[in-house]
């Protein structure tokens, strides 16, 4: 959420940033509702005044002095419960058009429509050159018995699917790597809810929005959570954090639900466009400063990239376009690996900066220390929240299944893997 003081003092930047990011919301009609608000609540603490006044004064009064005021304060009750009404009118709609106002994106985003406009940053990594005829993650999952599509599909429907012995322990063996290398950066370690509430869904910016994406409990209101981001940065939703606590890092593993509506005939082909499947998800919160907040965006797609190198798979890093940004993040990179069988890299990770967007929302602040009090006004101030995808499995399997393969089918399992599959060994093989 944007502070309303920002968008009065700059309407036109917040009607760019809507436009740029392809958001729908009319920021005029907003200020004319927060206009209205402002003057029934002046109006409100004015009346409020002048009946506290003749209250006092009435039972020092007579006669017709005391009979006016009287009246006086009649008139005040009945103009009273008429700008309520108004109040009770705006504020539902005020409350409705500011969770729909975007942040604006950096100066340094690029501008574009969707994700074709990405900007490539650089390029890590060398892309095999392969001496057969390669085979892509299905067929290769297939012929070594590691993934089952087509009995997922039966029990679950479509973009469903099952891991089956090496391709489970390979799936485990990712996350399980990406846990152990973030938590050894000094990221805690949680294990979170994956069901949430609405509240937790508007406050992390995903309702309204995402609606559509979001599998819905109706008989509980509750939402199966897309990705650990929504628990690990609303842990804390409601607090006053102290200054000395930040930054606050956390990573969490947990299951991701995405219903992918709208994604008919898209990527659908294998792993990569899922209803389900697991993630590693990395979270930063800290004090309002755009310094740190750009320090730890840089830090959070290291920590990521680092993952990547690990596993020797060659990738990119894209500076997203503003029309491919959500409403909340001012910048986000992309790590997008090389998959074969699609030709291209393809988007795996993703790093966000939301500064204070997501802590207004939650209402989550910190009390600045005495030291930070001395040079600013306010003792109190929101959050700055930042989040990235450590790993995300299956669609890195793509990849590892795809470049590891050999030309007998067999595929290499990547050396930093290796201690985390039982038995310990090099080669996934047919069975």
């Amino acid at each position: 959420m944007i502070d309303i003081k920002q968008i009065r003092e700059n309407p036109q930047k917040f009607k760019d940033a809507a436009k740029a990011k392809g958001f729908d919301v009319d920021i005029d009609h907003l200020l004319y509702i927060n206009a209205e608000l402002q003057e029934n609540k002046k109006k409100l603490q004015y009346i409020a005044t002048e009946k506290n006044r003749l209250g006092k004064s009435i039972p020092n009064l007579t006669g017709d002095e005391r009979n006016s005021a009287i009246g006086k304060l009649s008139i005040h009750k009945k103009n009273e419960a008429k700008l309520q009404e108004q109040i009770k009118e705006f504020q539902p709609q005020f409350d409705e058009l500011m969770l729909l106002v975007p942040q604006p994106a950096d100066d340094n985003v690029p501008f574009g429509e969707d994700d074709t406009q990405n900007v490539e940053i650089r390029r890590e990594g060398k892309v095999r050159q392969f001496d057969f005829e390669p085979k892509d993650h299905v067929q290769l999952g297939l012929d070594l018995g590691i993934i089952d599509i087509e009995r997922g599909v039966k029990l679950a429907g479509t973009r469903n699917y099952f891991l089956k012995g090496d391709g489970a322990l390979l799936h485990w063996a990712v996350l399980r790597f990406a846990m152990d290398y973030i938590v050894e950066k000094g990221f805690v370690p949680m294990s979170v809810p994956v069901l949430m509430k609405d509240e937790t869904m508007t406050g992390t910016g995903f309702f309204p929005g995402s609606e559509d994406q979001t599998y819905r409990m109706e008989k509980d209101q509750l939402n199966l959570s897309g990705t650990a981001e929504v628990p690990l940065t609303a842990y804390h939703s409601g607090e006053i954090l102290r200054a000395e606590e930040l930054p606050l890092k956390y990573v969490g593993l947990s299951s991701c639900f995405r219903r992918e509506a709208g994604a008919a005939g898209k990527d659908t082909y294998g792993l990569y466009r899922i209803h389900q499947f697991d993630k590693v998800e990395q979270v930063v919160i800290c004090e309002n400063s755009i310094e740190q907040s750009n320090k730890f965006h840089e830090e959070i797609l290291a920590n990521a990239e680092a993952v990547m190198q690990a596993l020797e798979l060659p990738y990119r890093v894209a500076n997203v376009c503003t029309g491919d940004l959500g409403r909340g993040q001012a910048k986000k990179f992309d790590i997008e690996a090389w998959m074969p069988s699609r030709n291209n890299y393809c988007e795996t990770h993703s790093a966000s900066k939301l500064y204070d967007f997501q802590a207004r929302r939650m209402n989550l602040r910190y009390k600045k220390s005495k030291s930070q009090i001395a040079n600013r006004k306010s003792k109190i101030n929101f959050c700055h929240t930042l989040n990235n995808t450590v790993i995300a499995s299956p669609r890195i399997l793509i990849p590892i299944l795809e470049l590891y393969q050999n030309s007998d089918g067999s595929i290499t399992i990547p050396k930093v893997l290796r201690p985390y599959i039982y038995p310990v060994r090099d080669r996934i093989t047919k069975k």
